[in-house]
């Protein structure tokens, strides 16, 4: 199905055309449900065979129907559970039932007033005395037996996947919960949530290539944000000690199963800490949410046991090359790292110039995909961190730090720079790399630059990729699964056949 296109069923359409005419309304503005799905069945969890005293009202969606002569069994769900209905002609009446019988069909909502039970099977069940039709479903519905499992189309029509998979529903919950119990952590330990802006007019805070728009009534080219960082900073210039935002950030880059256009981080910032004090909070909010979410330190994610248990790895970027790439980079002359990286394929490297150019194109390509347990990779050359304090030990790099997971960063951090004259120093070197067409090097900010002249106390900074967080937590490979609408092509219906994405799985067979 094309993203242009609408899959309604004729046999529903005509249905629904039939009770129009009758006068039904088949869209109610209210019903007053009195208990859920889930209260029902805990209410009820230890009733027997004869029905209950008490009535219940509850609704659903229908997602199967099973005829059976006089009777009808109707399974709907709601958020909380999935439950049966019994329907008996002989308690609804006979024209109520034949009604069920012609015009309801899967994917309908209903309202049902009954008595609970359970019957011979074990199953709590409610003996319907009366029903409503709520909504009148008009699209197809997968086929029920195997649901919906077509990747491509669980991602570009996510409702439909939330309707027919309580895993993606329970993936979903858990980000919730996972985002609110973040806020909770962070709000507790005295940090201010704040809002800045998407729209900006000067793109910073990380190297990524931006998505640009146009203000018409401005007259000015935008940037949609690659990060908030530093309208945060500024925050902290002007009083706010310790900050957070959970952002919506967009970079216009590649789709693969760890990258999304859009994703959600959070950035926090705190004055008066370091690189090191953030690597601690760091440990210790994800560890809390981890556990929060799984009632342990330990998840299994891609095929490998990880222990979220603290204190966590921590090992400076040089030393990661030395032990996973057996090369000592600031030990070897430039024209033998450019050999090496040659030879070994490093990707990136045809512009490398310095000791600090190299060392992290050497860290990618050795060193990433082996961090399987939590690891600080610490210590960046400057080199690559325009925005990073410069070390207070080790001349040539800056006090960052990122965190590695099953091979993915999921945290980058910093003693943030808060020297006026060297940001401005750094933003100058990054503008110059993209005028000569390095499409992720960052603009000059001369407001940020300003504000720091004012004096941004000693502070420290970290973000954390809520995405791939979720991935972890929850189990899920590709960050399409825990992003409720990922960005995907658009599929065409001009001029031929349309253009849909590859999937590993088959159409699913629609009734």
């Amino acid at each position: 199905m094309s993203d242009s296109q609408i899959s309604f069923d004729e046999a529903k359409l005509t249905k629904y055309r039939e009770l129009q005419e009758a006068g039904l309304t088949l869209y109610p503005a209210h019903y007053e449900r009195k208990q859920t799905l889930g209260e029902i069945k805990e209410t009820f969890a230890e009733i027997g065979h004869d029905q209950s005293e008490e009535e219940v009202v509850t609704a659903g969606r229908i997602y199967a129907l099973r005829h059976h002569g006089k009777t009808i069994f109707v399974d709907i769900g709601d958020a909380s559970a999935r439950m049966q209905l019994y329907v008996r002609k002989d308690d609804v009446g006979d024209e109520p039932f034949e009604f069920i019988k012609k015009y309801l069909d899967a994917g309908d909502i209903i309202g049902a007033t009954g008595h609970v039970f359970r019957t011979k099977m074990g199953e709590i069940t409610v003996w319907v005395s009366r029903f409503d039709l709520l909504t009148k479903s008009v699209c197809p519905m997968p086929e029920k037996f195997h649901g919906l499992k077509n990747t491509e189309q669980r991602y570009r029509h996510r409702y439909l996947d939330l309707i027919m998979n309580e895993e993606s529903r329970q993936t979903f919950r858990t980000r919730s919960h996972a985002i609110a119990g973040l806020r909770n952590f962070l709000n507790g330990r005295g940090f201010m949530e704040f809002e800045t802006p998407t729209l900006q007019s000067v793109y910073g805070g990380a190297n990524a290539r931006p998505f640009i728009t146009y203000h018409n009534a401005l007259e000015q080219q935008l940037f949609l944000r690659i990060a908030p960082e530093l309208y945060l900073k500024r925050l902290v210039v002007g009083g706010f000690e310790k900050v957070y935002e959970i952002a919506k950030n967009f970079r216009n880059e590649d789709i693969d199963t760890h990258h999304n256009p859009e994703f959600s981080m959070v950035e926090i910032y705190a004055a008066y800490h370091d690189y090191e004090d953030m690597m601690n909070l760091t440990e210790e909010v994800i560890t809390h949410l981890v556990e929060s979410a799984l009632g342990t330190t330990t998840v299994t994610f891609a095929g490998n046991e990880i222990s979220f248990a603290r204190p966590w790895r921590r090992l400076s970027m040089e030393d990661a090359v030395k032990e996973y790439g057996g090369i000592d980079v600031y030990a070897t002359p430039l024209d033998e790292l450019a050999r090496i990286a040659e030879k070994e394929g490093v990707e990136k490297c045809e512009t490398a110039q310095t000791h600090g150019d190299y060392l992290p194109l050497f860290f990618d390509h050795y060193c990433e995909e082996k961090l399987i347990q939590p690891t600080f990779i610490y210590d960046f050359p400057v080199e690559n961190s325009p925005l990073a304090k410069r070390h207070r030990s080790k001349p040539g790099f800056t006090e960052r730090f990122e965190l590695f997971v099953n091979g993915m960063e999921l945290a980058n951090g910093f003693s943030e720079l808060n020297d006026p004259l060297d940001q401005k120093q750094r933003f100058e070197e990054q503008d110059a790399k993209r005028r000569l067409g390095d499409l992720e090097a960052q603009m000059i900010d001369y407001d940020f630059v300003n504000a720091l002249g004012y004096g941004m106390p000693p502070t420290g900074g970290v973000g954390i990729g809520i995405d791939r967080l979720v991935m972890l937590i929850t189990g899920n490979d590709s960050i399409k699964e825990v992003i409720l609408f990922p960005s995907m092509r658009t599929i065409a219906t001009q001029g031929g056949e349309d253009e849909a994405e590859e999937s590993d799985e088959p159409e699913e067979k629609q009734e």
